[in-house]
């Protein structure tokens, strides 16, 4: 894991911390291990699920996300993937257009 680190500040239910913390206790690990294993895990599941899958490539193919993100969200092999079907379906139809 990469040693430069982002600063981060968000707000959770107690209970959620509550619960983080006593297995932080547990593993001898701090709080911030355990919520970043635990949001690498919940990043690295996501990026197998189908659904989020298409749903993150449409927001690609409709410039909301950068490539840099969709990588980061798909891994490389498969932002070349969507990199490649964009470039397919916008020359697709530049071509229908220009048929039209």
């Amino acid at each position: 894991m990469s040693s430069d680190k982002k600063r981060v500040q968000f707000r959770a239910p107690h209970r959620l911390i509550d619960r983080t913390d006593a297995l932080a206790d547990v593993l001898g690990e701090d709080r911030t291990d355990i919520l970043v294993t635990a949001l690498r895990e919940y990043l690295q599941e996501a990026a197998h699920d189908d659904a989020l899958t298409q749903e993150i490539a449409a927001a690609y193919y409709d410039d909301a996300i950068t490539f840099e993100q969709l990588k980061a969200l798909v891994g490389a092999e498969e932002a070349a993937n969507l990199r490649v079907l964009k470039r397919q379906l916008d020359e697709g139809f530049v071509d229908e257009v220009a048929d039209a």
